[in-house]
């Protein structure tokens, strides 16, 4: 079969017209005080565990990469934000029906999120996760924001789950739905959030009514990236809902964890028939697909032998508003290397 690099298509219309313009964002806004006289504010969401009430809307958020800032960017919150945090390594940002984001947010820093960042961008709240920004290793915690008077909102993605530090506490896609719920009411804007989710569920669906079925779902492996070991998805990180909503039987569905890795022994015997590479940082798809064809103990591993590998964007394997199309997309490949 083919060697498939497929950009994810994203013209997603319904997305657009939700997502809207700044005119209809100040609009909403205009309707912030009357709104928390009626009684609006303060609200209460359940973040990671956690009950977090919010008095007003926050004014002046940094968020920490690509997912997450699209995230905001998808419910039109762009006149909340003080600016983001990312590498330049994470793909086309000009083709996302909400790309007139990054025209109007400052990108602060192409380096980490840091403590110091955050209180020069005068932030209120930081949206961030495990592992997406958040590390005690580095200091950077909500624990320490807290001392510092600024508020956090973690990935639901990213929420660690009681394993140590494990992450995964849902199902990717009740992740990413979880959080535009959240923000929704955060923000005041519960109803671009449920047109969102509405919208993304139509496309899942439709995806999954052309996907194929039953024992003929092809076994698929995402690696992200490693050579010694992998690095790849578990049952709660994005690939996971991808790949079966697609049509796909995720070989590391078993892997109760976000991202993780394993060993390659594990990936050979379960003979992946599909990989799905993860394409991001300094080691390009290209690459990272020549050494999984040179590797000598995956010659015999069936996606291999037969040339059966996809390449998807980090911003769509992630938690992020471009996961529906993503699903879309890998089903429309999967229908194709199956038929």
């Amino acid at each position: 079969m083919p060697h498939l690099v497929r950009p994810v298509a994203l013209a997603l219309v319904t997305a657009l017209a939700l997502t809207g313009c700044g005119a209809e964002v100040t609009s909403q806004e205009g309707k912030k005080d009357d709104r928390a006289a009626d009684g609006h504010y303060p609200v209460t969401v359940e973040n990671c565990g956690e009950k977090k009430t919010y008095d007003k809307a926050p004014q002046r958020v940094v968020t920490n990469d690509v997912g997450i800032t699209e995230i905001m960017f998808a419910l039109g919150l762009e006149d909340h934000m003080a600016g983001y945090v990312m590498p330049d390594d994470k793909g086309d940002m000009t083709s996302v029906p909400w790309k007139d984001g990054y025209q109007k947010v400052e990108w602060l820093s192409k380096e980490r999120i840091n403590k110091e960042l955050v209180l020069d961008a005068r932030a209120d709240l930081v949206f961030a996760g495990w592992n997406y920004g958040f590390n005690e290793g580095e200091g950077f915690t909500p624990a320490e924001l807290r001392r510092v008077g600024i508020d956090s909102y973690l990935l639901s993605e990213s929420c660690r789950n009681g394993r140590g530090k494990a992450r995964g506490v849902m199902a990717p896609l009740d992740a990413l739905y979880t959080d535009l719920r959240n923000l929704g009411r955060i923000f005041d804007v519960e109803d671009r959030a449920e047109g969102l989710i509405t919208s993304f569920r139509k496309q899942v669906a439709e995806a999954q009514a052309k996907a194929p079925t039953g024992p003929d779902r092809p076994r698929v492996f995402l690696y992200d990236d490693g050579q010694d070991k992998p690095l790849t998805s578990g049952a709660y990180a994005g690939p996971h809902d991808i790949i079966t909503k697609a049509g796909g039987d995720h070989i590391m569905k078993d892997l109760k964890d976000t991202w993780t890795t394993v060993g390659w022994e594990t990936v050979v015997a379960r003979d992946p028939e599909v990989i799905v590479i993860n394409n991001y940082g300094d080691t390009s798809a290209e690459r990272k697909r020549e050494f999984l064809t040179s590797y000598e103990p995956l010659a015999n591993v069936s996606a291999v032998k037969n040339d059966r590998i996809v390449v998807l964007d980090y911003a769509d394997l992630v938690e992020s508003p471009r996961n529906p199309a993503a699903i879309s997309s890998l089903a429309a490949d999967l229908r194709k290397l199956s038929s």
